[in-house]
C-alpha cells in the first residue's frame, strides 16, 4: 500500500519535472492519476476501515482529479460518498477533466460547495496541490477553516491544501490533516517548519519504479543505513588516544549545567578523552557528576591556550554566557585550526561581531532558529519561513557546515564540499526541552574526535540524536523527557548493529 521513504527530497519544480519525465517515459498522465488515487484510497481504508463514508472537497487542478477518482473508488466499494467542488468542474482540463467525467458517469454525487454544506465521514482534501505559491484565495481559505473546525478525520492528497510544499509554512491558511499521502517525490515542506504538524502521518507512494534519474534532488533524507558506517570500527589494538581528545569550553558563571550535559554526552558517544575548560565554581560539581572527565578551571586565555594545544577537537558554547570571559574564550578558540563545534552563546557572540568570520570546513555550527536569525541579521520568522534558504545563507559566507535545529532539522555544507543539504524527519516534540542542544554538541564533538569528517559528523549526529529521542519517547512517552536521559539512548543508537 505504501512505499518506503525515499533517500531524496525534491522541490515542487523538481516534482513537476519528475511527473513530466514519467509521462514522457510512456506512463499516461491519467494512469499516474489513477495510481495516486488508488494509493490514497488504500491508505484511507487501512486507517479508517469502518468509516463507510467520505466527503471529498475538490479544487481546480490535478489534485481535484485525484479526489474524483478516490470518490469513484469509494462508491464502487459501497461507501456513502459526497463530492463538493470549489471550482466549476467544467473548467477542468486534461486528466483532471477526464477524472471528473468518469466520476459523473459512475453516479458520484457532486455538488457546489457552500459554507453550510454537510461534512461527514472521512474528509478528503483535494483542493490545492504542490503548485501553490501565493496566498490561498478567500473562498478556499473559508473552506479550509470549516474543514479544520469540523472534527472529522482528514486525509490530504499529496500535500495539505495551503501548505507551501517547499518551505513548510501555510500560505494564509492550510488544512490540518490526520494523514497525508504524497506522490512521486518527497517534498521538503512536509518534513520541516509547520509541515509535520499539518500533514499528520506521512505516507509515500512512488507511483513508478524506478523514478527518472535525470531529475536531481534538492536534499538528502537522512537514513541510518546510509550514515552509520561513517563511524570507524574499533580495533582490538585501540587505546584511548585512538578516539581523540575532545576539549569542551563553556560553563560561565552560574551556567554549569549545559557544559556538564555536553561533557557526559561526549563520554557516552565514544570520545577517548574529554577535558572541560570552565569557571572554577563548576569544577567540583562536574567531577562529582562525571569523574571520567578531566576538568580545568580557566580564568583567562593563558589558562586556555595549553588545553587547546593538547586537544584534537574543540566544542565551544554550552553554557558559555556572554560575559567578557566568554568573549575572551571565543577569541582564543577562533584562532585555532582544530575541528570544532560552535553552539549556543558562541554563536550569539559571533553574531555581535561586525564582520562575518570564515570558520572553515572543519567547523560545524549548530544554531536554533533564533540564533540563526542573529547570525543572518534578520528575523526568526524569516528563518522559519524559508529554512533551507536560511541554512544555505549561513553555510557559504561562514564557510562551514551548519545544523539548523528544529522540526525537520537541516544540515548544509559549503558548496565546495559537494554534498547536498540534508533533512532529518526523525525526532518528536518531547525533545523540545532545555539541554537538547548541549547533548547534540557533545555527540558531535565526540564524532569529530573519532576522526569522522565534519560534513559526515554533522549529518550522522543529527540523525543519531533524533532517533535516540524517538526511542526514548517510545519508552517513556513524550511528556517530561530530560536532556540527560538522551545520553544513554544516543549510546544505544551508536552501538546498534541492525539497519534502521
Amino acid at each position: 500500500m505504501s512505499d518506503p521513504m525515499p533517500f531524496w527530497v525534491h522541490s515542487r519544480q523538481q516534482t513537476r519535472q519528475l511527473d513530466a519525465a514519467l509521462i514522457f517515459s510512456g506512463i499516461p498522465g491519467i494512469e499516474l492519476m489513477q495510481r495516486a488515487a488508488l494509493a490514497a484510497w488504500q491508505t484511507l481504508v487501512a486507517r479508517w476501515p469502518d468509516a463507510g463514508c467520505i466527503t471529498v472537497l475538490c479544487g481546480a487542478g490535478n489534485n481535484a482529479g485525484d479526489g474524483y477518482i478516490v470518490a469513484r473508488l469509494a462508491l464502487a466499494a459501497g461507501w456513502r460518498v459526497q463530492v463538493y467542488t470549489l471550482s466549476a468542474p467544467e473548467r477542468l482540463l486534461g486528466d483532471a477533466a477526464t477524472a471528473w467525467q468518469r466520476a459523473q458517469h459512475a453516479g458520484v454525487p457532486i455538488a457546489n460547495w457552500t459554507p453550510d454544506a454537510a461534512l461527514d465521514g472521512v474528509l478528503v482534501d483535494a483542493l490545492l496541490g504542490t503548485g501553490l505559491t501565493g496566498s490561498v484565495r478567500a473562498h478556499i481559505a473559508d473552506a479550509i477553516d470549516v474543514i479544520n473546525r469540523s472534527g472529522c478525520p482528514v486525509l490530504a492528497i499529496d500535500v495539505p491544501s495551503g501548505l507551501d510544499a517547499d518551505c513548510g509554512v501555510p500560505l494564509g491558511a492550510a488544512v490540518r490533516a490526520d494523514v497525508t499521502v504524497t506522490f512521486i517525490a518527497l517534498k521538503l515542506g512536509l518534513l520541516t517548519a509547520q509541515g509535520p504538524d499539518l500533514c499528520g502521518e506521512l505516507v509515500y507512494a512512488a507511483l513508478a519504479d524506478p523514478l527518472p534519474a535525470e531529475v536531481p534532488a534538492t536534499l538528502e533524507l537522512l537514513h541510518l543505513s546510509r550514515w552509520k558506517g561513517c563511524l570507524p570500527v574499533r580495533r582490538q589494538s585501540s587505546h584511548k588516544g585512538s578516539f581523540g581528545h575532545l576539549l569542551l569550553v563553556g560553563g560561565g558563571p552560574g551556567m554549569g549545567g549545559a557544559i556538564m550535559l555536553a561533557a557526559e554526552a561526549a563520554l557516552c558517544s565514544g570520545a577517548g578523552k574529554v577535558t572541560v575548560a570552565t569557571c572554577a565554581e563548576h569544577v567540583a560539581p562536574l567531577l562529582a557528576r562525571c569523574p571520567e572527565v578531566m576538568v580545568r578551571a580557566v580564568a583567562d586565555r593563558q589558562d586556555l591556550e595549553p588545553l587547546l594545544e593538547a586537544a584534537d577537537v574543540l566544542v565551544l558554547g554550552p553554557g558559555l554566557g556572554r560575559s567578557a570571559w566568554a568573549e575572551q574564550m571565543l577569541s582564543v578558540c577562533l584562532m585555532v585550526s582544530l575541528p570544532r563545534v560552535l553552539d549556543a552563546d558562541a554563536l550569539n557572540l559571533l553574531a555581535e561581531r561586525s564582520e562575518v568570520v570564515q570558520l572553515g570546513v572543519n567547523t560545524v555550527i549548530t544554531p536554533h532558529p533564533a540564533e540563526a536569525a542573529r547570525l543572518l541579521k534578520y528575523s526568526t520568522a524569516k528563518v522559519q519561513g524559508d529554512r533551507l534558504g536560511a541554512i544555505q545563507a549561513l553555510a557559504e559566507p561562514f564557510d562551514c557546515h551548519v545544523v539548523l535545529k528544529g522540526t525537520g532539522s537541516l544540515v548544509a555544507s559549503p558548496s565546495a564540499a559537494g554534498l547536498p543539504p540534508a533533512v532529518c524527519s526523525a525526532g518528536n516534540p518531547g525533545m523540545a526541552v532545555g539541554g537538547m542542544g548541549d547533548v547534540l554538541s557533545g555527540l558531535l564533538g565526540a564524532l569529530l574526535a573519532q576522526h569522522v569528517p565534519a560534513a559526515q559528523a554533522a549529518r550522522y549526529a543529527v540523525l543519531v540524536h533524533a532517533l535516540a529521542g524517538d526511542r526514548l519517547a517510545g519508552d517513556v512517552g513524550q511528556v517530561g523527557i530530560r536532556a540527560g536521559e538522551m545520553i544513554p539512548a544516543m549510546r544505544r543508537v551508536l552501538n546498534q548493529r541492525g539497519v534502521e
